[in-house]
């Protein structure tokens, strides 16, 4: 129903995926309104960001949205919130995450300094030495991962928090406009949800 007429060629969706087509401005301002209008409260979506976020950080590219909504259910967040932090792992944060979990968790793993990728490091390298290199980005990124749960779900609480506060001012000064110009009973203070929804569709 909403796909393209016309499928984009392949090209052009891996460009979309280095360089999405409305600029990555207006990606994030998008990301960050649909966060906030997601449904719950703004701990249950900075928990599922943040836990989206966090998993991002780990080595298991293909299992982030699975490792990410098991992450949300286990702190109660909200799974499609999770979903979306995920994109903090994208091609442009991939290498830095790599190199850093991979340094750190070599440096924990008792290397003598906390130092880049070793010079013999390559693809075949990685294929055939799998263990060698997954388990100091494991071991990495598990610290890493904690300390970037905290980092997105504290201010991303406080913003959800405010725009909904703003959202229910604005609603409640709707409902009170169009209350006196068509009659109808606005729901008295500590009415119950289900008499406030009643009214709502009533406008």
């Amino acid at each position: 129903m909403f796909k393209r007429r016309t499928p984009l060629p392949f090209h052009k969706k891996a460009g979309a995926v280095l360089w999405p087509r409305g600029g990555w401005r207006r990606s994030g301002a998008y990301v960050a309104h649909r966060l906030r209008r997601l449904p719950g409260t703004p701990y249950r979506i900075a928990a599922g960001f943040a836990s989206g976020a966090a998993v991002s950080f780990t080595p298991f590219i293909g299992l982030h949205f699975v490792l990410a909504a098991l992450l949300a259910l286990l702190v109660r967040g909200n799974i499609i919130a999770a979903a979306i932090g995920t994109a903090i792992g994208n091609p442009w944060t991939f290498p830095l995450i790599w190199i850093w979990t991979y340094s750190l968790g070599r440096w924990v793993l008792g290397a003598d300094s906390l130092t880049a990728l070793p010079d013999d490091l390559s693809f075949q390298h990685i294929f055939e030495n799998p263990l060698e290199v997954l388990l100091p980005m494991v071991v990495g990124a598990i610290p890493t991962a904690l300390v970037a749960w905290f980092v997105f779900f504290w201010p991303l609480q406080r913003t959800v928090a405010g725009y909904q506060k703003a959202r229910r001012r604005r609603l409640r000064r709707r409902l009170r406009q169009r209350s006196a110009a068509g009659g109808l009973s606005e729901p008295k203070k500590g009415a119950r949800p289900q008499e406030t929804r009643k009214y709502e569709r009533q406008l």
